[in-house]
């Protein structure tokens, strides 16, 4: 993980393998940012002039270096874009400060140090360049390195050290803020680790052990049905699933708890290790990024291990429903009828209609315990990555307002998110004349139809929302910003804002 600092070096005088210096579109050409002044004093005052002339603009995740004048202690300089300059009187938005600083980590890797002389008026800044340095400086690089003899060196590693300049270590806001970024951005990094880990090697008991070890490493305590507890208590849905691959499925509880916590949340994840459709098998070029329909149990798991380091004041429970949805002799068949945890009962009319079902059982056993709300979260349906692309995870919810809080929380965290509705319409259409429901509803509106469908086994009377992440937990085009191509560990960040907001009771 790459180290953060906070520095009362100046500019000019810090020792580091690149000095990244943010530069903004003004309406006369670019201009350099708050921070960096003591870097345009190097350059006699035409830092802006410089860089206008190499054809920099000030764009957003625009990256430009150059060599270091005199006067610096760096050997180069990185101007990265901040977009619009704000108007006067005015700070860059948070979003912005993240995406640069990840862009320019990015562009830094196999650097041991670099300083950040990046606009930081404050302490959210502060946490937004922080976060977005060290999430830009992320590289899944363990299948990587080169032959025994060493004669391949393998990719650049990230960036070693992230110095924040203009930020204050003595200052207990900066420093706070500092520390939550170093958590949470090693959690996300976590998440996508998981995510991009292949999935011969991530099984369900795999994931199950790695949850296992870290929780009791951050004293979160961890519970673990293995395939016999499931099929003795009658887990028709996580079994109706795992029960076609050689590696049996598992629930995995992670239970988080502060002596003061008057709240309890519960987030759910959808922990598919292996996803090829099953019996109903995916078409081809529709297999290869199947290993990342795990991202909701990473993003769960990320999570609450994230609150029990941050010490939050309230209990978080995570819930890991693991499988491997896989055809064989024993797989789930169409047509079969599966018996949930809850006792109803799912004609399965498309075995790759699966995540569904290992959520439905997750949410009725976290409902048990009676939360004050329940957030599942899951690569769930193609049908929210038609409806709102790549970059936006969806929000459905049994409560508006609850909806409208996560929608908000995401937005200011800097994950795109949008609020979508459960027609009540559309339940009919999964209605079976075989069993209770079926697991598949009209295709038109088919992500709302899945909402619909995970609503039916949330407990009586509990607020509940769900995260549909299909488009954004994993990014198969070129990096951008603080995003790397792979995992991107969508959801974490909200969620852990979520649980901050319950625990000051600060959730509108």
């Amino acid at each position: 993980m790459t180290a953060l600092t906070l520095s009362t070096a100046g500019a000019a005088t810090l020792r580091a393998d690149a000095l990244v210096v943010g530069v903004a579109k003004g309406p006369k050409g670019p201009v350099v940012a708050a921070g960096a002044e003591a870097v345009d004093k190097a350059f006699d005052g035409k830092l802006a002039a410089v860089l206008e002339a190499l054809g920099a603009s000030g764009a957003e995740g625009e990256v430009t270096k150059l060599p270091a004048p005199a006067g610096l202690k760096v050997p180069v300089v990185l101007a990265v874009g901040l977009g619009s300059a704000p108007e006067q009187d005015e700070s860059f938005d948070e979003e912005a400060l993240r995406r640069a600083a990840g862009a320019a980590a990015r562009a830094l890797h196999g650097a041991k140090k670099a300083a950040f002389a990046l606009p930081l008026d404050d302490a959210s800044a502060v946490t937004a360049v922080a976060e977005g340095a060290l999430l830009g400086a992320y590289a899944f690089t363990a299948y990587q390195g080169g032959d025994k003899k060493g004669k391949n060196s393998g990719p650049k590693q990230p960036l070693a050290e992230v110095a924040l300049l203009g930020a204050k270590p003595r200052d207990k806001e900066h420093k706070a803020a500092a520390e939550r970024a170093s958590v949470v951005a090693t959690e996300v990094n976590i998440a996508r680790d998981l995510v991009n880990t292949p999935p011969n090697d991530l099984t369900p008991e795999a994931f199950a052990a790695v949850a296992s070890a870290t929780a009791k490493e951050n004293g979160i305590k961890v519970q673990v049905l293995d395939e016999k507890a499931l099929l003795k208590g009658g887990y028709g849905g996580i079994m109706g699933v795992g029960k076609g691959s050689e590696n049996p499925p598992r629930l995995v509880k992670l239970s988080y708890t502060h002596a003061k916590a008057e709240k309890t949340l519960a987030f759910v994840g959808k922990g598919i290790t292996y996803d090829s459709g099953g019996i109903s098998l995916k078409p081809a070029g529709h297999n290869e990024t199947m290993k990342c329909d795990m991202a909701g149990a990473a993003a769960v798991f990320a999570a609450v291990v994230a609150a029990a380091k941050l010490g939050l004041q309230v209990n978080v429970t995570g819930w890991l429903a693991l499988a491997e949805n896989m055809p064989s002799g024993s797989a789930t068949k169409p047509g079969d009828v599966l018996r949930m945890y809850s006792g109803k009962t799912v004609e399965v009319l498309n075995t790759d209609a699966e995540g569904r079902l290992v959520l439905g059982d997750a949410l009725t056993k976290a409902s048990e315990d009676n939360p004050d709300a329940i957030v599942d979260v899951a690569t769930l349906t193609g049908a929210m990555v038609l409806a709102l692309g790549d970059r936006t995870f969806g929000i459905m919810a049994n409560d508006d307002a609850f909806r409208t809080s996560i929608h908000e929380i995401a937005e200011e965290v800097g994950e795109a998110s949008w609020p979508m509705p459960l027609p009540e319409d559309l339940r009919k259409t999964m209605d079976s004349p075989t069993a209770d429901m079926a697991n598949m509803g009209v295709r038109m509106g088919g992500g709302l139809v899945a909402g619909l469908f995970l609503q039916e086994f949330v407990g009586e009377g509990i607020t509940w929302a769900h995260l549909d992440i299909a488009g954004p937990a994993f990014h198969e085009g070129a990096p951008y910003g603080y995003t790397p191509k792979g995992g991107t560990g969508s959801a974490v960040r909200t969620l852990v804002r979520l649980a901050e907001r319950t625990a000051t009771g600060d959730l509108g």
